[in-house]
């Protein structure tokens, strides 16, 4: 098999029998520089012709067909990979007969193959915030479901999510949000919805686990892990009320220590 990049992000790569690593670090054999991929992003095994793809990194999208992957998954010719944003088609190897010269058709064909991964490149990226997900990457593309079954296209295994929780649709502005009867419920920057417009910047929040929308390329901003977060919530009053307990604590010092020296001198 072969991996064909139609943006030229890389050449052409003949896959050999083993394991070719893919990622942004200089022991990859595929190195691919750009944002969104990781420095060992997921490698591909190739056994007798067939061949499979297991991620390396689970913090990064890798999307097979339209749908993020996130355990090792079949891989043959025909079938197209998303490295984060950049696309590349899987194609059988080619035959060492001789070949006519390539035709209108076939041309034509090669087009529509790059118009396809070019349409796949996902606009829009959901980055977990808290729980199981957090610093995760979840692509955006088309329609997925979002739940706890196997089935989804984002699966998040969470007892508070439902099996199909909601469905999530690429517009040209942001992400049409469906609320699908879940238990807990689906809320956008706090509000609950039954249907809702997400845009970049936006919280999507699944009863406790919680979500932000970016678009590939954009910086991450940085969020409180969330053992701090579990710490600063716990706090009553939060910094003020630490303040607080800090003065009191000090008067109850200084007052033993007065107390102790009139002790000392008699006087009490």
């Amino acid at each position: 098999m072969k991996l064909i990049f139609p943006n030229g992000e890389h050449a052409a790569v003949d896959l050999a029998d083993g394991i070719t690593l893919i990622g942004s670090g200089s022991n990859c054999q595929v190195v691919l520089i750009a944002p969104g991929v990781a420095v060992n992003h997921c490698e591909i095994e190739l056994h007798d012709g067939k061949g499979k793809v297991r991620i390396r990194d689970q913090s990064v999208a890798t999307v097979l067909n339209g749908r993020q992957i996130t355990q090792e998954s079949p891989l043959k010719a025909g079938d197209l990979l998303l490295f984060g944003r950049i696309g590349c088609r899987v194609v059988a190897p080619e035959r060492s007969v001789a070949a006519p010269s390539p035709s209108p058709a076939v041309v034509a064909d090669d087009e529509d193959g790059r118009t396809r991964v070019r349409m796949a490149l996902p606009k829009f990226m959901l980055r977990g915030v808290s729980g199981t997900t957090f610093g995760r990457n979840f692509a955006l593309v088309g329609t997925m479901t979002i739940g706890r079954q196997s089935d989804c296209g984002i699966p998040i295994q969470a007892e508070e999510i439902s099996r199909h929780h909601a469905r999530l649709q690429v517009t040209a502005d942001g992400i049409m949000v469906e609320d699908l009867g879940s238990a807990n419920g689906t809320w956008i920057n706090d509000k609950r919805v039954h249907t809702g417009m997400l845009m970049p910047g936006d919280e999507l929040r699944l009863d406790t686990v919680r979500f932000l929308l970016l678009t590939p390329g954009t910086p991450v901003p940085s969020t409180p892990a969330p053992v701090v977060e579990e710490i600063t919530k716990s706090a009553p009053g939060g910094g003020s009320g630490s303040a607080i307990g800090w003065i009191i604590g000090g008067i109850v010092v200084v007052g033993v220590l007065v107390v102790g020296i009139l002790m000392y001198l008699g006087k009490i």
